[in-house]
């Protein structure tokens, strides 16, 4: 009976508490992995289950909207957003490595493949050792774009600590998929702006391209999210790291078939960057995963879809929080201690 008044209070909340305990607006504290520095948040009550945020190419922490963390909070999650290395204020312990873009570009233009300093392996790594350092052992990812891809080589890597995934806007790498506009490429890759004011307008640009096209655009706001970002932390070389180490990746398709862990795959079917058979394709490889589809979303959070967006992924991690805490109560049941 304690077991279930403790789930039920946990499922049904107070307003209050949980307005409290998901304040967004903590301090950016970091965590030394050695190779690199990881810049991360904590929001929520350390003892609520975690839920990992992986960000996308060149994103920084910032860029999980604040209302959809909080509203990740106020289900019960400890949410943990981070810089991944070579992004915002996540930094090289020594000498960051260095890359002949053009070079590596033109050789995966010509089937060469391209060679990158490190890999998305590296990078679910360095994830896997931020929680690690907080002391977390088990935990939920979510994962957006290059964050999704991260977030497979975790489950892959620990599938005991990762207790459910959700992969949104992101793909597998299997050759023969629909690629994405050149132009669009382009732009992520261009990085040659002389000042703060061009890099803030490319920023804009490549914001407006990757949204729905049938969307109107408020570009003061495009621009104003672009000056944040650029305010804090520009590292274009950094980006372009994380570039080639998207274009150095083989597919996982074999990964994908060995995975275990409860899935759910969310894509847009406006996706200009990857298009929609990319998360067709994910979860048609996940055994057991569920797919869901979200007319007109594109490859950016844009606020027109954070309710769609919500009532596809919410479900999911409640469904897979409320396991796991069962399953923690079945086991303090068992070793006879008592549940708070």
């Amino acid at each position: 009976m304690r077991v279930f008044l403790f789930l039920a209070a946990l499922v049904c909340g107070m307003p209050s508490m949980a307005a409290n305990r998901c304040d967004v607006q903590v301090p950016t504290a970091t965590a030394d992995l050695g190779e690199v520095r990881l810049a991360y948040q904590s929001i929520g009550r350390t003892d609520d289950p975690a839920l990992l945020l992986v960000m996308g190419l060149g994103g920084q922490l910032i860029h999980w909207p604040d209302e959809v963390v909080a509203s990740l909070c106020e289900q019960g999650f400890r949410v943990i957003r981070f810089d991944n290395r070579d992004v915002g204020l996540s930094a090289w312990s020594g000498e960051a490595p260095s890359v002949n873009m053009s070079y590596e570009l033109l050789s995966y233009q010509l089937g060469l493949g391209a060679s990158a300093p490190y890999t998305l392996r590296d990078m679910a790594g360095d994830a896997l050792g931020l929680m690690d350092t907080l002391g977390i052992r088990q935990f939920h990812v979510l994962g957006a774009s290059m964050g999704g891809m991260i977030a497979q080589h975790m489950a892959d890597l620990a599938p005991r600590r990762v207790e459910s995934l959700t992969l949104v806007m992101t793909s597998s790498s299997a050759p023969g998929l629909p690629a994405p506009d050149p132009r669009l490429l382009h732009q992520l890759a261009r990085r040659e702006a002389p000042d703060r004011a061009g890099a803030i307008e490319q920023q804009a640009d490549l914001l407006a391209a990757l949204g729905n096209p049938s969307l109107a655009v408020d570009r003061a706001q495009l621009l104003a999210e672009a000056e944040l970002s650029y305010d804090r932390a520009f590292n274009p070389l950094g980006v372009q790291r994380q570039i080639l180490a998207i274009l150095a990746e083989p597919s996982r398709v074999e990964l994908l078939n060995r995975l275990k862990v409860p899935t759910l795959v969310v894509h847009g079917t406006a996706d200009p960057l990857l298009p929609v058979m990319h998360g067709v394709h994910v979860a048609a490889h996940i055994k057991g995963s569920e797919l869901r589809l979200i007319p007109g979303l594109a490859h950016r959070f844009q606020s027109a879809y954070k309710e769609p967006l919500l009532a596809a992924v919410l479900p999911h991690l409640r469904a897979h929080r409320l396991e796991g805490e069962q399953q923690l109560a079945q086991q303090m049941e068992g070793a006879g201690e008592q549940p708070l």
